[in-house]
């Protein structure tokens, strides 16, 4: 995107985030994911209250030996109201006196509809300014019309506003997203109308909590469903030297070879479905010096000379990927610590967690106007992205 001695003229900039409706600090979501694994087995596998009793507590022992624990992750939001809840035949999804699994897919598809069509109206409440393009960001629910094109035509903007839908690619989505914004604004250029803004909205809506399994009570699962939260984000990309912001220098993505079984997100009969295998650190572990130095190399700027200085904004897929890749790159805490912050206040919120990042590191005093931002995540595929941006 840039070459030596030319800045790109690309900015990120105007972050906006929303907080879910109900938040839960992990201890307590923790011992709820335990209550209902064990409802559903006890009600839909094992009458026997004595089997019962022993399932719970092997279920007790594999997540306080696996699952994410409260010193990684402090608090997680959630749009639906069921966690922490017992009175099970009353929540909107995980009823498990009814559906061992929770309800099925077309129930949740309908509440993401409903709560992403409030999330934008919300969002765009008080623009009066019309974006050129608005990419829609999501791998947590698929409903045409989408939010996004329901503001659209809620502003009357349907012949001003474009809507480009970037789905189900999973935590690594945010980057792709810029690279497809920065394709718009050069599409547009020497484009403009009365009433058009001449900026790209990148939204994130992401929905975790809605593809709990409580039937399915592997390691793998318990693992997954100790990790991931909710998220809603938005910002803009632009031309402008003299907003705040990150301004944009490189762009790359690469999938690793022999690696397609790594990492999965499918669409199963009750939401979606996520593996991951254990080796996903070791694979990523494997190209990530090389990755990191040819998106410098990019940018027109030599990794070594810069390496000690840039903060890096890591998708925090779990504790030990950020871990990984301070190890593999020798960076310091401090290189590494608003990744962990982000992980810690929030989860994993899927695609929507690196803008977290991003807007930390833009607004915070303590990183300097023309810091280097080094910034990695990984999905399925097993697809490894970057960016590098620099503070203005």
């Amino acid at each position: 995107m840039t070459r030596a001695g030319r800045s790109s003229p690309l900015l990120l900039t105007q972050f906006s985030m929303r907080q879910p409706a109900y938040r839960t600090d992990q201890r307590r979501a923790l011992d709820w994911l335990e209550q209902i694994h064990a409802e559903s087995h006890a009600t839909h596998e094992s009458p026997c209250a004595a089997e019962g009793a022993a399932f719970r507590a092997r279920l007790h022992a594999a997540i306080e030996r696996c699952a994410c624990g409260p010193t990684k992750i402090g608090t997680r939001g959630h749009v639906i109201p069921d966690v922490g809840r017992t009175d099970w035949g009353d929540l909107p999804i995980y009823d498990v006196t009814s559906h061992p699994s929770g309800k099925g897919t077309a129930a949740r598809s309908r509440f993401f509809a409903k709560t992403v069509d409030a999330y934008f109206e919300t969002e765009y409440e008080h623009d009066d300014l019309a974006p050129g393009e608005i990419v829609h960001v999501t791998c947590t629910g698929y409903v045409s019309p989408s939010g996004a094109q329901r503001v659209v035509q809620h502003k009357s903007w349907g012949d001003l506003t474009r809507v480009i839908h970037a789905y189900h690619m999973g935590c690594y989505a945010a980057l792709p997203a810029v690279r497809i914004a920065a394709g718009c604004l050069s599409l547009s250029e020497g484009l403009s109308a009365s009433g058009v803004d001449r900026r790209v909205d990148i939204v994130h809506t992401e929905l975790c909590s809605l593809h709990l399994d409580p039937g399915d009570h592997s390691i793998e699962q318990l693992v997954i469903q100790s990790l991931f939260a909710d998220g809603f984000i938005r910002y803009s990309m632009c031309e402008n030297d003299r907003a705040p912001g990150l301004r944009v220098l490189a762009l790359d993505e690469r999938i690793l070879p022999h690696s397609s079984d790594s990492m999965s997100w499918m669409v199963s009969d009750r939401g979606m479905q996520m593996t991951l295998a254990r080796d996903v650190p070791d694979r990523v572990a494997g190209c990530l010096r090389q990755f990191v130095s040819d998106l410098y190399e990019k940018a027109g700027l030599a990794l070594g000379e810069h390496h000690s200085r840039t903060v890096f904004a890591v998708h925090p897929g779990g504790p030990k990927i950020i871990d990984r890749v301070r190890q593999v790159l020798e960076l310091t805490d401090v290189q590494v610590q608003t990744s962990r912050d982000v992980l810690f206040d929030h989860g994993n919120m899927s695609s929507a967690t690196l803008p977290h990042i991003w807007m930390r590191l833009a607004a915070d005093e303590g990183v300097a106007p023309g810091t280097l931002v080094a910034s990695l995540a990984f999905g399925p595929g097993l697809t490894v992205c970057g960016g590098l941006f620099r503070k203005q």
